[in-house]
Parts: structure tokens; sequence; C-alpha cells
């Protein structure tokens, strides 16, 4: 009994953390978001809880690219997606894969970046996550055009309107105004 006590608090000890991190990011202060993300993967580690340990990672990745330290970030990330493919953790495979997708987009990378956003794409068909593929179809929009490729750029916009609309995503008005911009060059 004191031992399923005991592993119920070190639990709700992690999601603590993550949580407080996360607020931290949400907030701007990135530095503190590591810092409860760096004592949630600790626990998670020593508790063995791997799904824990790949949310942490992902929460760290995201931090380091808002920090500008994306070859970080793709580190996290990646060690993220090995973990969660390890466990199955699809839905999370699929946040990964975007979250490379966002840091290689940042760094340049165009290429990389809408290979990652490919799976991402795929991972999030399905498992029917509509946010994620009007998301995905969005960042992708974005990446082919910095490539030269509008006529795609609107036609992944256009289906990530689509989809935003139907899910009332209030994203939806930031696409349709780019559509906007796009169709009046």
């Amino acid at each position: 009994m004191l031992i399923d006590v005991v592993l119920l608090a070190t639990i709700c000890v992690i999601h603590a953390l993550g949580n407080l991190g996360v607020a931290y990011a949400d907030s701007g202060e990135y530095h503190r978001a590591i810092e409860y993300q760096e004592q949630r993967l600790a626990i998670a580690r020593t508790m063995g809880d791997r799904q824990a340990e790949g949310q942490a990672l992902g929460n760290l990745g995201i931090a380091h690219r808002s920090l500008g330290d994306h070859r970080r970030a793709i580190e996290d990330h990646e060690r993220a997606l090995a973990i969660d493919s390890e466990i199955g953790d699809l839905w999370g495979e699929g946040r990964d894969l975007g979250n490379l997708g966002y840091a290689y987009a940042d760094l340049g990378e165009t290429r990389h970046a809408i290979e990652y956003y490919e799976k991402t794409l795929a991972i999030a068909r399905k498992v029917g996550d509509l946010r994620s593929e009007g998301n995905t179809l969005g960042n992708m929009s974005l990446v082919l055009d910095k490539l030269g490729d509008r006529k795609k750029a609107i036609e992944h916009a256009e289906a990530s309107l689509k989809i935003r609309e139907q899910i009332e995503d209030p994203n939806a008005a930031t696409v349709r105004k780019q559509l906007e911009e796009w169709r009046n060059a």
C-alpha cells in the first residue's frame, strides 16, 4: 500500500513539473521552463516512465528552439522521437516529427522541414488528428512558399484553412489572411 502511495505521488510530481515547465514556456520564461522539464526528465528516468521522459524531451526541445538553440532542439526532439517510437506512441511520434519540422524550418533547411512535415501529416491523418493535420498543412504552405512554389503553398494553405474552419480553430483567420496576400501578389 505504501509503495502504491509513493508511486502515485511520484507520478503526480512528474506531471506537475511538466505542467509548470509548459506554463513557464507559455509565459516566455524559457530558462525556467527548462529547469522544470529537466527535473521532470530526471525523475521520469529514475522511475522508468518512458512516456514522461519523451514528453519532457519534447518540451525541452520546444524551449531550446524558442531560445534560438535549434541544434539542441533537434537533439531533444530526435531523442523524444526515438522513445515515442520505441513505446509505440504514434501521437507522440507525430508531435516530435512536427517539432523537428519547425526546427529545420527555423534553420532555413526547408527540404528537411518538408520531409518531417510530410511524416507528421501522414500520422495526423492515420490517428484522425485534424488539428495537427491543419497545423501541418499550414506549416508546409509557408515552407513551400519559401522554396518558391507559391502554387503548392496556396493548395496546402487552402487545405489547412478548410480543416481549421471545420474545427473552429481561431488561427483560421491567420491562414485566410496569408492566402489573400499570396493571391493578391
